[in-house]
C-alpha cells in the first residue's frame, strides 16, 4: 500500500467513527430537546443556530491554523471538540449547558456528511488532507468514496440510536467519536506553513463563499428541521423514525456513487442543477401533503438529492485555489455557508413554534432557484484551473 493509500485509510476511520457518533447526535437531539427535556421548537432552533455560528467560527480559525501552522495538530485539535460536546450534553439538561454542548459539538445538522453537518468544523481540514494525498482527476472519486462511507456509517449511528436513551445517547456518541482520534496519530501530514499575506484566489473564493452561502440559507431552513417536521407533525417515535433517517442515510450513502459520473455527464454545474432543482421540487410537496407514506418517500429521497452535488462542488474548489490557500478557502466557503444557515435556523425555528410549517419549505425552493442562476453565471462557462 502507497504512502498516500496509508493516509487515506487513517483518515477514513477517523471520519467514520464520527460520521457514527453524528449520527447517533441527529437523530436524538430533537427527540431530547422536545420530549425529554419538553423546549419548545423555537429553542430547538437557537440551539441549533448557536451550533452553526460556532462550528462557522471554528471552522475559519482551523481554516487559517491548517494553512500557517500545518494539517495534523489542526485535525487534532477539531476532532477534540465532538466528543466534548457530547459529553457536556451528557451532563445536564439545562439550557445553558446545552447550548454549550452544542456550540463545541457543532450539532447543527446544517449539512450532509460531506459538508460537516455534526463536528463540522473539522471537515475543511478533512477536504484540504484528501486534496493533498489525490490529483484533480481522481479527486472527486475520493471525496464520493468518503461520503459514501460515511454515509454507510452516520446511517448505522442513526439505527444504533434506538440502543440508548436520548440522554444516554450522548455518551456513547462521546466515546466512539473520541476513539476515532486514536488514528490521527500515526498519519503524517502536511506541515507546510503558509505567510499572512493576501491571498491570490480571492475572486475564485468569492464565487464559492456567494453560491455557498445561498446553500447554507437553504441548509438551515429546511435540513435540521427534518425529523423534528415528522415529529411534530405525524409524531412518529424515536424508535421507528430511527428505521426512516437509518433509510434516508443509505439512500444518500449509495446515491453519492454515481457523483464522478454526474459530473463526467452534465458537468458541474448542470450536475447540481439537475440534482437540487429536482430536490427543492420535491420538497415543496412536503407541507402540502398529509399522505404519511408519500412523506417519507420525500424524506428518503431529497438529501441524496442534495449530497450528490457535494463532491464535484469540493474538487471545483480545489483545483481552482492555490495549494497553501486550500484551507482558508474551504474554511472561508464553510463560514459563508454556516453563518448564513443560521439565520434561516432559527427563522425555521421560530415558524414551527408558531405552527406554521410550510412557508420554510416555500423560501428553501425560492433559494435554491437563485442560488442555480448564480451557479451558471459564475460557473457556466469552463472552470478556472489552479493557478500556480
Amino acid at each position: 500500500m502507497s504512502h498516500s493509500s496509508k493516509q487515506l485509510v487513517l483518515l477514513i476511520l477517523f471520519r467514520l467513527a464520527r460520521s457514527v457518533a453524528a449520527g447517533i447526535i441527529i437523530l436524538v437531539f430533537p427527540y431530547y430537546v422536545l420530549q425529554s427535556l419538553h423546549y419548545s421548537a423555537l429553542d430547538l432552533g437557537l440551539l441549533y443556530t448557536a451550533a452553526t455560528v460556532a462550528t462557522a467560527s471554528f471552522a475559519l480559525l482551523f481554516g487559517f491554523l491548517t494553512d500557517l501552522w500545518g494539517h495534523k495538530g489542526t485535525l487534532v485539535l477539531a476532532g477534540i471538540l465532538l466528543p466534548a460536546g457530547a459529553l457536556v450534553a451528557f451532563s445536564s439538561g439545562k439550557l445553558p449547558i446545552l447550548f454549550l454542548a452544542t456550540m463545541l459539538g457543532g450539532f447543527s445538522a446544517t449539512g450532509s456528511r460531506a459538508t460537516g453537518s455534526v463536528g463540522g468544523a473539522a471537515q475543511p481540514i478533512q477536504t484540504a488532507v484528501i486534496a493533498d494525498f489525490t490529483t484533480v482527476g481522481n479527486r472527486t472519486f475520493y471525496f464520493s468514496l468518503f461520503t459514501f462511507l460515511s454515509g454507510l456509517l452516520g446511517a448505522a449511528g442513526m439505527l444504533a440510536a434506538r440502543l440508548f436513551s436520548p440522554r444516554d445517547a450522548f455518551l456513547a456518541a462521546a466515546v466512539i467519536s473520541a476513539a476515532g482520534l486514536v488514528f490521527l496519530l500515526p498519519m503524517e501530514l502536511s506541515g507546510k506553513r503558509g505567510e499572512w499575506k493576501r491571498m491570490k484566489s480571492g475572486k475564485v473564493i468569492g464565487k464559492f463563499s456567494l453560491t455557498g452561502a445561498l446553500n447554507g440559507v437553504s441548509q438551515g431552513l429546511i435540513m435540521p428541521f427534518l425529523i423534528p417536521f415528522f415529529v411534530i407533525v405525524y409524531h412518529v417515535p424515536k424508535s421507528r423514525m430511527a428505521v426512516y433517517g437509518f433509510a434516508s442515510e443509505l439512500v444518500a450513502a449509495f446515491a453519492i456513487l454515481v457523483a464522478p459520473r454526474i459530473e463526467r455527464q452534465f458537468g458541474f454545474v448542470k450536475g447540481v442543477a439537475v440534482t437540487r432543482g429536482l430536490g427543492a421540487l420535491l420538497l415543496l410537496l412536503l407541507p402540502l401533503t398529509r399522505i404519511f407514506a408519500l412523506a417519507v418517500v420525500i424524506y428518503l429521497i431529497t438529501p441524496a438529492l442534495r449530497v450528490i452535488a457535494v463532491p464535484a462542488q469540493q474538487t471545483a474548489l480545489t483545483a481552482m485555489v492555490r495549494e497553501n490557500e486550500m484551507g482558508r478557502a474551504l474554511a472561508m466557503n464553510q463560514v459563508a455557508r454556516l453563518t448564513a444557515s443560521s439565520g434561516a435556523v432559527a427563522f425555521t425555528g421560530y415558524m414551527f413554534d408558531v405552527s406554521d410549517l410550510a412557508l420554510p419549505f416555500y423560501v428553501y425552493a425560492a433559494v435554491i432557484g437563485v442560488s442555480l442562476v448564480l451557479y451558471f453565471r459564475f460557473f457556466g462557462a469552463r472552470p478556472e484551473l489552479r493557478v500556480e
